[in-house]
């Protein structure tokens, strides 16, 4: 990709988050006990959400909720689109990716929030908990799975390296590019 043809689409806050989280999330899945770094490192993912939430109102374009937020009738349209084989590139997340995106936020924080309740004296031991937060926490790796499917599926149709441009942050220029409807 020449410079003429190349937009700056994921900023740096969206690519430290997304890479610190990935990095966070793979450091849990590996420490899984429970133990102090585990917490630590749960409580940083949490952080780096709710960072990403700020910067989703606040940040730039391509990071701003209002850009790609997955209303019900843009995921229907996109999702016939896609099961024809007809669904148009997106310069930022199209919306099932917006869908997969939140999705994979609401699991962190809820990771976090269950994670914390479990080292308080109030929910110490709480089988009922320690059972939805392993659910949860397998569900997230699933959900991870299909995020990396897709990215790796769009990077494929659309001719488009999504993984190196969450890296760079940069990719193709509008030529092909849908903007949402408002």
């Amino acid at each position: 990709m020449n410079e003429s043809n190349k937009i700056k689409v994921w900023d740096r806050v969206v690519r430290i988050a997304h890479w610190g989280l990935a990095i966070l999330v793979i450091l849990n899945f590996i420490d899984e006990g429970g133990d102090q770094l585990h917490r630590y490192v749960g409580y940083a993912a949490t952080g780096i959400v709710l960072i990403r939430i700020v910067w989703g109102f606040t940040g730039s374009r391509y990071a701003r909720f209002s850009e790609w937020w997955p209303s019900p009738s843009r995921v229907i349209a996109y999702t016939r689109l896609k099961l024809k084989g007809e669904a148009q590139r997106y310069i930022g997340h199209n919306p099932l990716g917006a869908v997969m995106m939140l999705f994979l936020m609401a699991l962190v924080l809820n990771q976090g929030i269950t994670g914390y309740l479990l080292g308080t004296d109030r929910f110490f031991g709480e089988e009922w908990l320690e059972n939805w937060h392993v659910l949860s926490a397998n569900l997230f790796m699933v959900a991870v799975g299909l995020h990396v499917l897709g990215a790796l599926a769009e990077s494929w149709t659309h001719k488009e390296n999504l993984p190196a441009a969450m890296v760079h942050g940069y990719k193709r220029d509008h030529e092909t590019e849908h903007t949402p409807e408002t």
